[in-house]
């Protein structure tokens, strides 16, 4: 539960929602994810630039809660320098991993919100 996260992660997490790494637009971009969340309203658009199949630049727009802006946040950062088989790995439960704290079952849908909008924009 957010309840229980050590005081150090929840400020890191609402740092990320504060301060979100990359988010923008990318004009032309050569993959484009998008996932909503009804339960909760939250939605992200992942948008990707790649070079001879390496992801060169990641953005992302949308708005959500705290966990999933610092997931897709996270997640950019995470992408760019990455190849395109190197993405075909990559878990939902390895974005949980990105993020290091605590997710309960009625966040996960939250914490992996940038990780479905990336397989639809693979």
């Amino acid at each position: 539960m957010a309840e229980d996260f050590d005081p150090i992660y929840q400020e890191y997490v609402l740092d990320l929602y504060r301060h979100p790494h990359n988010q923008g637009v990318i004009s032309e971009p050569d993959f484009k994810g998008e996932e909503f969340n009804p339960s909760c309203g939250d939605k992200i658009t992942l948008m990707l630039k790649i070079n001879e199949r390496v992801i060169v630049d990641a953005k992302h727009s949308g708005q959500g809660c705290a966990i999933s802006q610092a997931g897709v946040s996270l997640l950019t950062d995470y992408l760019t320098g990455k190849s395109l088989v190197e993405l075909q790995q990559f878990s939902a439960e390895a974005m949980i991993a990105l993020l290091n704290i605590p997710i309960s079952h009625t966040r996960y849908k939250c914490a992996t919100l940038g990780w479905v909008a990336l397989q639809k924009a693979l």
